[in-house]
């Protein structure tokens, strides 16, 4: 997992140096805002909560040492309550209900390669901490952590270049350099008692870079 993730960051210095170099006054953090859908890895999960996947709410910060490179810390949100099986012991149960917190640290390369670019693509890596809960109604509870390995990837949609004059509204007030929306789909692996916690999550959001 470490050696993953230690390759990856050196997989991206040779790019980096091929972009342009940032104009001086420049954005160094970022804030985002997102939400969507996670389909985990778990078997056979409908069995047990009903559907497929649950939704997803998350938050992240992040420092750009350059527009094309930038390190990061976030944490989410997942819930689900159905009725059936437990998913650590795969036995008979009344109502369950099922929390999963991700703390991830992360690394994004950003395809930034001029101040107004509309659309700016992105990969990112990192590793992941998942915290899950599982409670039985009037039975057992079950809690504990995985570590992991993330892997996503996306898109951002400036909405300086849709909307010019908003854009300056956002910066006289609150100081925003520049807003997007993005879309992106982020693959999670964590083990528990040889069971993956993980799974793929898709989602949307904003961003915002001051």
């Amino acid at each position: 997992m470490i050696k993953f993730f230690l390759f990856f960051i050196m997989m991206l210095f040779p790019t980096i140096a091929w972009a342009e170099e940032p104009l001086l006054d420049q954005p160094r953090w970022s804030f985002e805002l997102k939400t969507g859908i996670f389909d985990p890895s778990i078997k056979n999960w409908s069995t047990y909560y009903g559907k497929k996947d649950i939704p997803e709410y998350a938050v992240s910060m992040a420092y750009s040492f350059k527009p094309q490179i930038e390190v990061g810390a976030g944490v989410g949100l997942f819930m689900a309550e159905g009725s059936g099986f437990e998913v650590f012991h795969g036995t008979a149960a009344g109502r369950v209900t099922y929390d999963l917190f991700p703390l991830e640290l992360f690394v994004t390369l950003r395809g930034v390669v001029a101040e107004d670019q509309l659309l700016v693509p992105y990969i990112g890596a990192g590793l992941s901490r998942m915290y899950y809960h599982e409670k039985v109604q009037g039975g057992q509870t079950v809690s504990g952590f995985a570590d992991g390995y993330l892997a996503r990837g996306g898109v951002e949609i400036s909405l300086n270049e849709i909307d010019p004059y908003a854009a300056n509204g956002m910066y006289d007030y609150y100081g925003v350099f520049r807003t997007a929306f993005f879309i992106e789909a982020e693959y999670t692996h964590a083990i528990v008692s040889s069971i993956d916690i993980g799974g793929i999550a898709y989602m949307g959001g904003l961003r915002f870079e001051f």
